[in-house]
């Protein structure tokens, strides 16, 4: 039982200090999140891409020192179909709502009521998705698998090495590109105007209908 309780802490406490440091990164915000879609602000994707490579050294490099089995780690089935519809319906929400699960829970916390709205939707889909999953969702889910392995070392026999190098390739570009953009659209929107949502970045555009209204 204690290990659990041990568990259940560090996990608390990390969520926190995560959702601190989104809110002052201006990621708790509408504002800041679709000034990606817009190509204004390139933040959301920058970090995101960077947090990717960035893991994936760290395995690769834990690994090799002995510390962690690459083969214990868990990698979810491959499931293209399910991948590709999820994508669109979370990357639709995320560009009308300005939210994604994650940066729902630290509008919440800090008293956005757009976000309150965004997350009772996110808890009310779930739920139904539950309820409704049955064979025909499962069949859907299903289409697509890549039954020959779960990552591209596996399917196709690619090395992890060069898989990170074409990524660590495209993470470059997307620093230029974005910087590219943000410079000629008038970005990046910076975290104090996020945090302070329309009053502080409703002059430069959101690129949503929703935008932040912190709680008073």
């Amino acid at each position: 039982m204690f290990p659990l309780q041990e568990t259940l802490w560090s996990a608390l406490l990390v969520g926190v200090a995560f959702g601190f440091i989104l809110e002052n990164a201006g990621f708790g915000s509408p504002c800041k999140l679709t000034g990606q879609f817009s190509l204004r602000d390139w933040s959301v994707l920058k970090v995101m891409f960077t947090a990717i490579v960035v893991a994936a050294v760290g395995l690769q490099l834990l690994g090799l020192a002995g510390v962690l089995d690459l083969d214990a780690v868990f990698v979810p089935t491959s499931l293209m179909m399910a991948s590709a519809v999820g994508g669109v319906l979370v990357g639709a929400g995320f560009a009308i709502g300005g939210y994604c699960p994650g940066t729902s829970v630290v509008g919440v916390a800090s008293g956005r009521l757009d976000a309150l709205v965004f997350f009772a939707g996110l808890v009310v889909g779930t739920f139904a998705f539950a309820g409704l999953y049955g064979p025909a969702i499962e069949a859907i889910m299903a289409m697509a698998e890549v039954e020959s392995g779960d990552t591209l070392h596996d399917a196709w026999g690619i090395s992890p090495w060069w898989i990170i190098g074409a990524m660590a390739a495209a993470l470059v570009g997307v620093y230029h590109l974005g910087h590219w953009f943000e410079q000629r659209l008038g970005g990046p929107i910076e975290a104090q105007e996020a945090m302070l949502g329309e009053a502080g970045c409703g002059a430069r555009g959101c690129g949503s209908a929703t935008q932040a209204h912190p709680a008073s």
